[in-house]
């Protein structure tokens, strides 16, 4: 099923004759872009726009792979933490986000061009709520996974079967999404959250985020990860580093890493 599909994704791309990827390294824009490449040749073009929350290790991964697969990589500069209605955090911040940059991706479209903007939504991003995505339709952008229905589970099993080293990265997402709706989001508490995810990299996890909660880092992990937490030499680097950085409390939290966790409180209060 997944190869027929893959070959619905050529087609669709065929169709659609130039396209501009919204790029951001992760599993589904890279295999998007492996893609598009693959049929469009070079009428596709990768797109990425650096910000504060872009974690700087994912920048260099996107750099890396538009360089692996031959592909025009256009990079631009934008700051979403200068938009008032971003950093004050509502439940629409990534709409804010979206609309800025397909609007960004469009003007770079035009000066190429090119005829469609797209970007690498998948099927379960339909499952969660993704503000991003009323952006993405308001700015006429294409989700060419989506058309063709491909599931993350299939993009991973896809990428591998092709060679794309993306198959196996960690689910990633902009340092934003670490923040409790309503938490006004600052360049400063965005590089305490990207020093600590840092420290949990260098000592080897994978799958992780650290969620801000003022005073306190909240560390989602995969469960089978939870016993290095435990660990007393690893679990005092941890808790050093991270106030080194400037938490004062550090907690894991024993629901282990989700997606969309945070949206989580939409709606809910505990009692009083």
């Amino acid at each position: 099923m997944s190869l027929e599909k893959l070959e619905d994704l050529k087609s669709i791309l065929k169709d659609m004759d130039s396209v501009l990827v919204a790029f951001s390294g992760g599993a589904d824009s890279a295999f998007l872009l492996k893609v598009a490449n693959d049929v469009l040749k070079e009428k596709v073009v990768a797109f990425t726009a650096t910000s504060p929350t872009y974690p700087l290790v994912e920048y260099k991964n996107a750099c890396a792979l538009a360089e692996e697969f031959g592909v025009r990589h256009i990079i631009v500069e934008s700051n979403e933490l200068e938009i008032e209605n971003f950093a004050a955090n509502n439940e629409k911040r990534c709409y804010y986000c979206k609309s800025e940059l397909f609007t960004i991706a469009w003007a770079e479209a035009a000066k190429l061009n090119i005829r469609w903007v797209a970007d690498g939504s998948n099927t379960d991003d339909l499952k969660d709520y993704r503000p991003g995505r009323d952006a993405a339709k308001e700015k006429n952008v294409r989700s060419p996974l989506v058309e063709a229905n491909l599931s993350k589970e299939e993009i991973r099993t896809l990428s591998r079967r092709m060679g794309i080293k993306t198959w196996d990265r960690p689910a990633s997402a902009c340092l934003s999404s670490r923040f409790p709706y309503g938490t006004k989001i600052t360049p400063e508490r965005v590089r305490l959250v990207e020093r600590c995810e840092d420290i949990l990299r260098e000592n080897g996890f994978k799958q992780f985020r650290v969620r801000f909660h003022g005073d306190v880092a909240r560390i989602e992990t995969t469960k089978e990860e939870f016993p290095r937490f435990f660990q007393d030499k690893m679990r005092n680097k941890i808790i050093n580093g991270f106030k080194e950085a400037g938490f004062i409390y550090t907690s894991l939290d024993l629901q282990g890493y989700r997606t969309g966790s945070l949206n989580e409180a939409l709606g809910k209060k505990a009692p009083s």
